[in-house]
């Protein structure tokens, strides 16, 4: 939801089948192998990777645009890192489908077609989103006013990166320099450094933060939109320069916070574990 890796990529459910989804030019494009596996049963991703490359030269052959219709997005591997991956939107999804004999196609296009409309009417109206994320988070054990600064949160993330694409930042590279550019100047390690202190591999890093951590992330972000618009800052290299000193402006104010506490800001545990431990 949140950070070049996470802000659009999410992992949806389909009866028990995990299938990767990204954000792609404003719809929703999905992994083309993990609908493959939900379709046909497949046994892992190697084994649904070899039925799509052979049902992909099939398609050519046979002149269909379904393939070239695909882009490789970079979604979340099962190793844990961001890697190129064959995504179609929904209509391409419906034409592979079709083209795939699976007792299974039905339902799936049935899914699909309400992920698709659900994500037209976020755009069209995003409080949607914003109340099913909330909802997503009530329901996972979150109290109210960490859901508050979590939401707060992703809104200044945004406008990051939206400022972020205006100045020149396009490939998914660029986003996790500056991110951890940022993250560096505030906490002093790296989004995946940090997530090894916090022992989570493939999880949503933020999700995980207490309320000094995420407040701190908001000031290190949203002081570096400004300094973007203050500077006018272009091009990855100038933004990588304002991040650093949007992120260290953060920093400082988590030194004087840990001087005054005694203890460090930086939490290596979950934020839901260590508030069931309090409730214990």
């Amino acid at each position: 939801m949140d950070n070049a890796q996470n802000q659009n990529n999410q992992i949806a459910l389909f009866k028990g089948k995990r299938i990767r989804k990204t954000i792609y030019k404003k719809e929703w494009w999905f992994s083309v192998v993990d609908v493959v596996q939900a379709l046909v049963d497949q046994a892992d991703d190697y084994t649904a990777r070899k039925y799509w490359n052979k049902l992909a030269q099939r398609l050519r052959e046979e002149g269909s645009e379904v393939v070239i219709n695909c882009h490789q997005l970079k979604l979340l591997a099962p190793d844990g890192k961001m890697r190129e991956t064959d995504c179609a939107n929904t209509e391409g999804m419906f034409r592979i489908i079709q083209s795939i004999p699976s007792p299974k196609a039905e339902p799936l296009k049935r899914w699909l077609a309400k992920v698709g409309y659900e994500r037209i009417q976020e755009i069209e109206n995003p409080e949607l989103a914003t109340k099913r994320t909330k909802m997503l988070y009530k329901l996972k054990g979150y109290p109210e006013d960490w859901i508050e600064k979590r939401m707060r949160g992703i809104a200044v993330r945004e406008e990051l990166t939206d400022e972020w694409q205006k100045r020149g930042a396009q490939e998914q590279k660029d986003f996790e320099i500056l991110t951890a550019e940022i993250s560096k100047a505030t906490f002093g390690i790296t989004p995946s450094q940090y997530k090894k202190v916090k022992g989570i591999k493939q999880e949503n890093l933020r999700d995980h933060m207490d309320d000094f951590e995420l407040i701190l992330t908001m000031l290190g972000e949203r002081t570096t939109t400004e300094i973007h618009r203050t500077k006018d800052s272009q091009g990855v290299p100038k933004l990588k320069d304002d991040a650093r000193v949007g992120g260290q402006i953060a920093g400082t104010a988590r030194k004087q916070i840990e001087r005054k506490l005694g203890r460090s800001i930086i939490s290596n545990n979950n934020f839901l574990q260590n508030r069931k431990k309090l409730k214990k």
